[in-house]
């Protein structure tokens, strides 16, 4: 799938659902299903700056596509992770760097999360998209 198309299927689960408490159940079912980072990458230097809790985030390059988990010491923070390795994962580095994130407005998402939180948000696209640019680098 390209990321448009799992964007799109983003915002059709958000959808279906009537009010933010079910959306939020919703964001912190995904994240109990995040492909969950090693022990061993939950370190400073993969921590997430700029987040009110702990985001840790390891990406790996794999036939030419970037595959990230992580992980959050916070259930909503670990299910808004979740949602963006979702989009980006398995996606050539090019397609990360490019992607718009329109997404999370369609879904309302930043709109809902509190200061710290958005900003947190802004800082996990941003650093998953510094690995996409890393990768896309070793590939040139």
């Amino acid at each position: 799938m390209t990321i448009q198309e799992v964007q799109e299927e983003i915002i059709d689960e958000f959808s279906m659902f009537e009010d933010w408490e079910e959306r939020y159940q919703y964001m912190i079912d995904l994240g109990k299903s995040l492909p969950l980072i090693e022990d061993k990458y939950k370190t400073e230097d993969n921590i997430i700056k700029g987040c009110q809790s702990k985001v840790w985030v390891h990406a790996d390059m794999v036939d030419d596509k970037v595959n990230f988990t992580a992980d959050s010491d916070a259930i909503i923070t670990k299910g808004i992770i979740a949602i963006l390795i979702r989009v980006f994962s398995d996606q050539h580095p090019k397609d990360i760097i490019e992607a718009n994130t329109d997404f999370i407005d369609k879904i309302g998402l930043k709109e809902h999360l509190s200061p710290t939180r958005a900003n947190g948000l802004v800082s996990m696209i941003k650093q998953l998209k510094m690995y996409a640019i890393a990768y896309q680098t070793q590939l040139n």
